[in-house]
């Protein structure tokens, strides 16, 4: 639900208009876009481009709808182009940010993978999210799961990168189990993957069960 009534400065210094549904709610919840100098519209995920905000609700019908019906340009009150497929732009944008904070967790020692320490990790109640090669074997993924059912700290599942995607990003091979550990990278972490969710399932619609 959108913060109706901020109870610091710093809450209501943090929300921001959807220049599509005009609800005011966290910008954690909001893509921002500033125009280039040629009046192109830009995503600005690390809200960190000079420029006007454009703040939209982060999810493809909203990206879209701000697209495709003159949003950009009412808000900015001035002449803007939206790019041909600005939405999944935002979601590859979103992906390469998400990849690019699992090499750093692991830098970081926030973030463990393999069967053995994954499970480990569970065991102990650590685990923030549990993350599966969206090709890994079902019966690998099936006993993961199974351990993290019986953690004392509930932990979602997240498989969207495939195993090379994940190897890359953390300088291994074949990468098919990680986790990635409660703390406060974690939880910066998990406000980019629900802002991904608005743009792609977290997990693949060919799994048979959810995490």
């Amino acid at each position: 639900m959108p913060v109706s009534n901020p109870r610091t400065k710093a809450e209501a210094d943090r929300q921001r208009r959807d220049l599509v549904s005009g609800e005011i709610m966290d910008e954690a919840r909001l893509i921002r876009f500033v125009a280039d100098p040629a009046g192109i519209v830009t995503p600005d995920l690390a809200r960190k481009l000079p420029g006007r905000g454009l703040w939209v609700a982060a999810n493809r019908a909203s990206v879209e709808a701000a697209a495709k019906k003159g949003g950009f340009s009412r808000s900015a009150k001035t002449r803007l182009s939206a790019p041909d497929g600005l939405a999944d732009q935002v979601e590859q944008l979103l992906a390469a940010r998400l990849l690019s904070a699992l090499g750093l967790a692991k830098k970081a020692g926030d973030l463990v993978s393999g069967f053995e320490k994954v499970a480990s990790a569970l065991a102990q109640g650590k685990v923030a999210w549990v993350i599966e090669a969206a090709d890994g074997s079902e019966d690998g993924r099936r006993k993961i799961t199974s351990a993290a059912r019986k953690s004392p700290r509930p932990a979602p599942m997240f498989g969207v990168f495939t195993a090379d995607e994940l190897g890359l990003a953390l300088g291994r091979d074949n990468v098919i189990h990680s986790a990635f550990l409660a703390g406060p990278g974690a939880d910066r972490w998990t406000l980019d993957v629900e802002r991904l969710a608005g743009f792609r399932p977290l997990l693949p619609t060919s799994w048979r069960e959810g995490p």
